[in-house]
């Protein structure tokens, strides 16, 4: 098993699309790139400790590659937006790719090269390659969030549309 640490927006948007990705044994939501040991949610939506909301993901790279990963998630968030996913803005909602390998690295930076490259996006790609820090696991109420409370009002009109987008896109990708 591999691990991939990604930050997009709010961790329940992404957690719930990669939930349901062939190939991913877990995924937990926390916190990542700040300063302060142990933040607690509190803290880090105040913008002041540094940290990302951010997914840790556990995968089978025989069943799903790196890249495809992170193709999932250029195509699941705004990856143009500096500190900001919709009404969601601050430091940490910060658009990231947390390496833990020279490899993860080289990876997230070709496929953000072919990117711009192709100009998939009318405005540049903000997305930070950076490598990955003290992870810390939000609090358990975080977990599982979209899965436990799918008629919850952000859940309906934010990360449902993320979902069925991923659902659309990337049907192979799908679980059984």
């Amino acid at each position: 098993m591999e691990i991939a640490t990604l930050a997009g927006g709010c961790f329940w948007c992404l957690e719930a699309v990669y939930d349901q990705v062939t190939g991913v044994e877990s995924v937990e939501s926390g916190y990542i790139g700040g300063s302060l040991d142990h933040p607690t949610y509190e803290a880090v939506c105040s913008g002041r400790t540094g940290h990302a909301e951010a997914l840790r993901i556990t995968f089978d790279p025989r069943a799903i590659s790196y890249r495809e990963l992170l193709e999932i998630f250029f195509v699941i968030h705004d990856p143009t937006t500096l500190n900001r996913q919709g009404n969601d803005i601050g430091t940490q909602y910060r658009s990231a790719v947390f390496y833990h390998s020279p490899e993860q690295k080289q990876v997230a930076e070709s496929l953000l090269e072919t990117l711009n490259r192709e100009k998939l996006y009318s405005d540049p790609i903000v997305t930070q390659i950076v490598p990955a820090t003290q992870w810390y696991e939000a609090e358990a109420y975080h977990q599982a969030y979209f899965a436990r409370n799918p008629l919850q009002g952000y859940c309906q009109f934010v990360v449902g549309p993320k979902v069925a987008k991923f659902r659309k896109q990337f049907a192979a990708r799908l679980k059984s």
